[in-house]
């Protein structure tokens, strides 16, 4: 189904139920009448360009599915989406060029919305070691499936349960918030995977705890890693408002102290 074929009423009404607002929950937030919502969401009533962005805004609906819902209400878009490589976005790209090389000697990455691999730095080198499914290195790279794959990263991690356990749970929460289709199937696709939450129960959670790390094996020792997301504060480009830096952080002084040797062995190779 075409935007042209969903009104504009009927997105509204939908991105309200997945938000679990009632319609005098949205009409509050929204300092409107229900009644004008009501309206608004049967297509008795042609909500205005200003309308259609406000509601939007109270419902937290991310930039692309906004100009979605400006186009099925008969308005012109008000987001632009440049591909990466526009003179535009380079001041941005280059911000996160300078995040993810100040980032090592530890790990960090940049990925789009549908997780596919936009850049990463040379401290990533111990995550991609042994992969042995190649066309998981063909561009473009989808981190999620090279993360949870058993040919990819998998069978080094040595807490995949609890880690895919984590990253299904991720994706889940992002498919409610955007239900964009390919996230959807790749969800299903990485269930479908050995190790899933099906038949396991989930692990315990350490008194001392503060986080669930990634552990990976890494020769005869087992690295451990706590992570943070960072992204873009007020784009006005759906391109940039999709793009998500993951900084990957030591957990332990032995990881802390390997990443360090690793990074010079890497600087006297060069």
């Amino acid at each position: 189904m075409t935007t042209s074929d969903i009104s504009a009423g009927s997105l509204i009404r939908e991105w309200r139920t997945r938000r679990r607002m009632s319609q005098l929950d949205l009409a509050m937030e929204a300092d409107i009448s229900q009644r004008h919502l009501s309206f608004v969401e049967s297509g008795r009533a042609q909500p205005s360009r200003d309308m259609v962005l406000h509601l939007a805004e109270q419902l937290a609906i991310p930039l692309r599915q906004r100009n979605q819902l400006l186009l099925a209400a008969g308005f012109a878009p008000s987001y632009s989406e440049k591909p990466l490589t526009d003179a535009t976005l380079a001041p941005a790209f280059a911000a996160v060029e300078t995040v993810l090389k100040g980032h090592e000697p530890f790990p960090a990455l940049a990925v789009d919305r549908h997780w596919n691999l936009v850049s990463a730095n040379t401290a990533i080198a111990p995550f991609l070691a042994d992969i042995s499914e190649a066309s998981l290195l063909a561009p473009p790279v989808n981190v999620l499936r090279l993360s949870l794959h058993p040919g990819g990263v998998a069978p080094r991690i040595v807490n995949l349960t609890v880690w895919r356990a984590h990253l299904l749970e991720r994706l889940k929460h992002q498919n409610d918030a955007t239900g964009d289709p390919v996230l959807i199937e790749l969800e299903r696709e990485l269930r479908t995977y050995p190790s899933g939450l099906k038949n396991s129960r989930p692990a315990p959670v350490e008194p001392s705890g503060i986080v669930h790390p990634l552990k990976l094996a890494h020769g005869d020792q087992v690295l451990s890693f706590i992570s943070t997301i960072t992204v873009f504060g007020t784009p006005l480009d759906v391109t940039l408002s999709e793009l998500a830096i993951e900084s990957f952080f030591p957990a332990d002084e032995q990881t802390r102290a390997v990443l360090v040797r690793l990074a010079k062995e890497r600087a006297t190779a060069s």
